[in-house]
């Protein structure tokens, strides 16, 4: 491949997709057997996922970060706050509505045409208007210089007060919403935009992160809204069967309809944000000939491997998370679905592409001072967590507030021992980690669980491992700044000591 820039990136993919590609191949060899067509679509998705993720990064890098910086900066330099509140609001609600994982979300929760004409795509459209919303917030936050965790704690309190007011069976979606709207296409858009606005400030590297934060508790309240105002009580749940594949080429066929249906979702997407930067570029002028040429060439990157890793995602992966979460559930009593749940968990969030935005960026704002790898480990030790809490839930029938509630008052009291980089940095971790494979793989897993094991409660259980697995990285985040807190002080105490010596020694 003399495309090297690709090359490393699908290199790099490779790594992050297959451990979990082998958990499931030993899965499937010992305690949960998969029919042969399965086992084939499963193959061909982990293909598809490397490949597409590969491309998808790439094509981010070359495009939606260099817009991003460059919106980010242009707005700033207007000083005109009507003008970014604007541009905020609109930007929020373009990209969430090309997001691929809130589409994922939507087309597994039940239908809302018994309440409104618009059926789910009303939770689609109530989800990019809180994102919108409270993107204007965030940057608000960032020229106004008001601290990130008093917003955080502020809106956060009011989606548990709300929560009172929302019946069960849409209370987990709510929280779901806020996970699965910072993904692939969301964050490296909202991050870089966070960049180029925060460069004018003294505090930049602190004020870039955050964005995604706000913008992720923005649907939880939007969603509860919504439910409180369609009174949306008894909400249905359908298990969809599973299409059976006997030969391979109904296989190739499959995943022929699905790459074509994906194609025509990832254009229907991305044409906005195109549109938005065509005419954003014929006002300002910002980018050069030869910078235009390699944002679209970045464009073209992100529609093909955002097609394909859809695809390989929801034809690949989908349909194997619901037959392991079956199996498992029927043995042990469901226990087994705690280990396995951690394992997948740790090595799952290494497969989004999201995080792999978030790593780069933080690195690159930080100067080298945050390593991506710490926080690749952080997330997969807290995701890791987030898991296991999920299929316990599943087991134990455990309330989802019963978790919620103590675990954000412990991320929201964190806030006041961290280093406010770290603050945004966590927050903008819960948001992240919970990405596309979440979204296709593990909330089927805890789909089919709770099926065999309480079919009743699937609204209720199986929904929500979305929302848990946005929640425990907002603490080991937080805890590894506190951490990099202690060592940088060490670290100053031990220079000081020195400079102490040496000013002792030339006294004497």
């Amino acid at each position: 491949m003399r495309n090297k820039p690709l090359r490393d990136k699908i290199v790099e993919s490779l790594s992050s997709v297959l451990p979990i590609a082998l958990i499931i191949i030993i899965l499937s060899a010992t305690i949960a057997p998969l029919d042969a067509g399965t086992f084939v679509l499963f193959l061909a998705g982990v293909v598809l996922l490397i490949v597409g993720m590969g491309m998808f990064t790439l094509g981010a890098d070359m495009s939606m970060l260099v817009i991003g910086e460059g919106i980010g900066t242009a707005m700033t330099k207007s000083r005109k706050i009507w003008l970014i509140a604007l541009l905020s609001f609109v930007i929020g609600i373009i990209v969430t509505i090309a997001e691929p994982d809130l589409q994922i979300l939507a087309g597994q929760v039940p239908s809302l045409a018994q309440k409104t004409p618009l059926g789910n795509y009303l939770l689609i459209l109530t989800v990019a208007v809180g994102v919108g919303v409270f993107l204007l917030i965030a940057m608000l936050r960032i020229v106004f210089r008001i601290r990130l965790s008093f917003l955080l704690i502020f809106f956060y309190i009011t989606a548990f007060v709300l929560s009172f007011f929302v019946s069960d069976n849409f209370l987990a979606i709510s929280f779901d919403s806020g996970g699965v709207t910072t993904g692939p296409m969301t964050v490296p858009f909202i991050m870089s935009l966070g960049v180029g606005v925060s460069s004018i400030t003294k505090d930049g590297e602190s004020d870039s992160f955050g964005l995604v934060a706000l913008s992720s508790v923005g649907p939880i309240i939007a969603v509860m809204v919504l439910a409180i105002a369609f009174k949306i009580y008894d909400v249905p749940y359908t298990v969809k069967t599973p299409v059976e594949v006997g030969t391979t080429r109904s296989a190739a066929s499959e995943y022929l309809h699905g790459f074509v249906g994906h194609c025509g979702e990832v254009g229907i997407a991305i044409a906005p944000i195109v549109v938005f930067f065509l005419l954003f570029q014929a006002i300002t002028r910002s980018f050069h000939k030869r910078v235009l040429v390699r944002i679209f060439v970045g464009f073209l990157y992100a529609f093909l491997g955002l097609a394909l890793f859809l695809t390989g995602a929801n034809v690949g992966f989908m349909p194997v998370g619901m037959e392991i979460g079956k199996t498992l559930a029927l043995k042990q009593g469901g226990w087994l679905l705690v280990p396995i749940g951690m394992i997948l968990g740790y090595f799952i969030v290494a497969a989004e592409p999201a995080v792999h935005v978030l790593n780069k960026q933080v690195e690159r704002q930080s100067a080298g001072a945050i390593r991506a790898s710490a926080m690749r480990k952080g997330l997969c030790i807290g995701v890791c967590i987030s898991l296991g809490l999920a299929m316990l839930r599943i087991i134990l029938d455990i309330p989802i507030l019963y978790v919620l509630i103590p675990g954000y008052a412990v991320a929201l009291f964190l806030t006041f021992f961290t280093p406010p980089m770290f603050t945004g940095i966590a927050f903008d971790s819960g948001g992240v980690a919970s990405g596309a494979l979440v979204s296709s793989f593990v909330l089927p897993m805890a789909i089919g669980a709770c099926n065999v094991l309480r079919p009743e409660a699937i609204m209720t259980d199986a929904f929500g491992c979305v929302a848990f697995v946005a929640l425990t990285p907002l603490i080991s985040i937080q805890i590894l700044g506190i951490a990099y807190k202690i060592k940088t002080n060490k670290i100053k105490r031990t220079f000081l000591t020195g400079q102490d010596r040496i000013l002792l020694y030339e006294v004497d």
